[in-house]
């Protein structure tokens, strides 16, 4: 690292309030989760549940319960979270390969097969890449990371003749219903998304549903699966993640392929992205031409079944985790003008009542229909950030983590660890009582007592929206320990990042420890996708020009950096900087 650019920080600065409860919070964090592993998990690295397939409690449902453990870890969090993560991962897939289904169909023979699920929707296999999709930012060299990413990437890429989800003629994924053994290409029925049946009050359930018969109503209409949807690019974050750890190109060509359909499918859908997908190729050509129409889509509203109350269940804002992955590896601004253009098109369908502007959020047979105060603005926060332009502000100005980005909200830092220390207190709290049992509890009954609290830090370490499970993070910096050779700040230092601009990052560094110095490097963006031009101290500048630089803080020492950069000018890496 000797001819890597070096900040060198001596001023003394007295920790701040920030600064102290950040390094607390990730401290309790990590305590915490060792506290709720010991409880729910087993040295196999099981989940001490009774494994079931299902939308409502299924395989996602189970490694869910470690959702933000690894970007915990790449914050800074202790080692022992990783190892955590790791044996769940693991554990995980023995367990679901080993549970089967005596009802449903696919699942039979174990509802994972070749380590993956068998055929679900992306909405529910995204969940189920709620540890893994961040395992490559905390240790991308793993045999069994690199061995899995590959084998699962192949699955949506056409090399799998097990799994024929792909179609390079027409760039579509099948169906929304698909996995290790391909595409679901018949109509779904309620027992393919519920599951067996459980046995009558044995279990706690969380979805409002009673009693089986509930939950088979639940899924009634989830029918129409044959085709593409939008949420099937949040498969894209495997083809991502593959390029990302080996720089080969054929992941970066199918990944711009398939997005880049989706972008001429919203083009010629007068700027809306449709729901669906023919087989053929057409926009709406399994729903008899409907744009709107499928599982999930624009049209999708159902009953709920306690009380028959309407239920609109629309996904295809998932699709932006597709947008996101082609912006990292393209620097394409266009994608961002896709989307935006699609907020802008469904907004423009607003109307009066009651003498105030309401905006659609739903399009059925009729038109467009479930209108609320609130305009749509599914990825909105996304178009600001990858833009960076102020026209973009209009939907997420009142955003706290925006306000406070523009100097508006000051308080926002503290007031939001103060929220995220309740959160870890209600959980354990939570936890402790919990009256389940291995042989009552579902996958999904501990999800709500995670402790791991990651949003706020991630906004307010590295600059970048709350992360998505199973989706490539988008941060304006990252940070690595030379001296532990892992992601993360340095022990003892604090980051806050202030300010964002097109051009310029502003971020706070401060080495709380008043006794022994720190070193650190600070990379731009989450895989050196932005190039650092310059790097600006007390006045003092250095010239940098690369995705990353070096910065030694002296014992006790801080300061306010001012980053030059060019945002998305470089390849994405999983590759640590040394």
């Amino acid at each position: 690292m000797a001819d890597r650019a070096t900040l060198q920080i001596d001023t003394p600065m007295t920790p701040p309030a920030w600064a102290v409860m950040e390094r607390e919070l990730l401290r309790a964090s990590t305590a915490a989760c060792v506290e709720f592993f010991e409880k729910y998990f087993d040295e196999r690295g099981y989940l001490l549940c009774v494994p079931r397939w299902g939308g409502d409690d299924g395989p996602d449902d189970a490694i869910e319960n470690l959702t933000d453990w690894p970007l915990l870890y790449m914050l800074g969090g202790d080692d022992i979270l990783l190892d955590m993560c790791k044996l769940a991962q693991d554990g995980h897939v023995r367990q679901y390969t080993e549970a089967r289904t005596t009802e449903v169909p696919f699942s039979r023979d174990g509802m994972y097969y070749k380590e993956f699920p068998v055929m679900c929707d992306w909405l529910h296999n995204g969940e189920s890449m709620s540890v893994f999709g961040a395992l490559g930012l905390c240790d991308p060299r793993d045999s069994g990371y690199l061995r899995r990413l590959r084998r699962w990437a192949a699955m949506y890429m056409g090399e799998d003749p097990e799994a024929p989800n792909y179609d390079p003629k027409h760039k579509i994924i099948r169906s929304l219903f698909n996995g290790s053994r391909g595409p679901m290409l018949r109509k779904a029925t309620a027992l393919d998304w519920t599951g067996d049946p459980i046995e009558e009050g044995r279990f706690i359930l969380l979805h409002g549903e009673r009693n089986y018969q509930e939950m088979l109503a639940h899924f009634k209409d989830y029918t129409d699966v044959v085709g593409d949807h939008p949420s099937n690019m949040v498969a894209t974050s495997l083809a991502f993640d593959a390029f990302a750890a080996t720089g080969e190109q054929k992941y970066r060509d199918w990944l711009l392929e398939y997005v880049g359909a989706w972008v001429e499918r919203a083009r010629a859908n007068g700027g809306i992205i449709p729901s669906n997908i023919g087989l053929d190729g057409t926009i709406g050509g399994a729903c008899d031409g409907r744009w709107y129409g499928g599982c999930y889509g624009w049209g999708f509203t159902t009953v709920i079944p306690q009380n028959g109350e309407p239920a609109h269940r629309n996904t295809v804002g998932l699709g932006i985790a597709g947008f996101g992955n082609a912006l990292l590896l393209s620097g394409d601004q266009g994608l961002v003008d896709t989307w935006r253009t699609m907020i802008d098109t469904v907004n423009s369908h607003k109307k009066i009542i009651d003498g105030r502007p309401h905006y659609p959020h739903m399009h059925g047979d009729e038109g467009w229909y479930h209108y609320l105060p609130a305009p749509y603005a599914q990825g909105a926060l996304d178009v600001y950030y990858w833009s960076m332009k102020d026209e973009d502000l209009r939907f997420v100005s009142d955003h706290r983590w925006v306000s406070f980005l523009k100097g508006r909200d000051k308080a926002f830092p503290i007031e939001a660890m103060q929220t995220d220390f309740a959160a870890i207190r209600r959980r354990v709290q939570g936890m402790h009582e919990d009256p389940t049992t291995p042989d009552t509890r579902l996958s999904d009954n501990p999800n709500g007592f995670n402790p791991a609290t990651v949003g706020a830090l991630f906004q307010l370490m590295l600059g970048g929206p709350p992360p998505r499970r199973a989706q490539a993070v988008h941060c304006r910096v990252r940070y690595f320990d030379p001296e532990r050779r892992r992601p993360g700040l340095p022990e003892d230092v604090a980051a806050l990042v202030e300010s964002l601009s097109d051009e310029e990052t502003v971020v706070t560094l401060v080495n709380v420890n008043q006794q022994e110095e720190r070193e650190l490097i600070l990379q731009g963006g989450a895989y050196g996708e932005h190039r650092c031009l310059s790097a600006t101290a007390n006045g003092k500048g250095i010239p940098v020009d690369d995705t990353s630089l070096r910065v030694m803080l002296a014992p006790g020492a801080g300061a306010s950096v001012s980053l030059g950069m060019r945002r998305y000018a470089c390849t994405p890496t999983l590759r640590f900087p040394w």
